[in-house]
């Protein structure tokens, strides 16, 4: 049933980077700010360049992600490897809550004044606090993993 679990999680976690990659690929041909370019325009924006480099971070995540249910689909969960994969995981929802708040800034200083920042500022708001909560979360999880490891290998030293 274990096993069952983890590859319908891991077949989420695709989905999730497939929906997202597409989304990726088909935004910047619909969003207002390249409405009216040609299509090299269009991917040579640098803010939209700024948003592909951004998006590596969340699908290093995801890849991490799948790592780690790996690792539980093998019955590892409780080694190093789970904890290397976790701490890479907070990393990099740290890196993208940060480059989101850049992203954020770029667009309240430089958007055009007849234009109204205040849906992208709020998705960067939104974005950024599930980042962070994300990278607070897996850092608890990172720390009782490596206290449950510790535990382990004491209690493997004294028997």
């Amino acid at each position: 049933m274990k096993r069952i679990s983890t590859v319908f999680l891991q077949t989420v976690i695709v989905l999730i980077g497939i929906v997202a990659l597409a989304v990726l690929i088909r935004f910047p041909l619909t969003e207002g700010r390249a409405a009216n370019l040609d299509l090299f325009s269009i991917y040579a924006d640098p803010f939209i360049l700024y948003g592909y480099g951004a998006s590596i971070a969340f699908f290093v995540a995801l890849y991490n992600a799948f790592r780690l249910l790996g690792y539980i689909g093998q019955n590892q969960a409780f080694s190093a490897g789970s904890v290397k994969t976790l701490k890479n995981i907070k990393y990099c929802a740290v890196l993208l809550s940060i480059l989101i708040v850049v992203a954020g800034l770029f667009i309240r200083l430089t958007h055009d004044k007849e234009d109204d920042p205040a849906g992208f500022l709020a998705i960067c708001i939104v974005t950024t606090f599930v980042a962070i909560v994300v990278a607070t979360a897996v850092a608890v999880f990172e720390k009782l993993l490596q206290n449950a490891i510790d535990m382990k290998s004491e209690n493997d030293l004294t028997v």
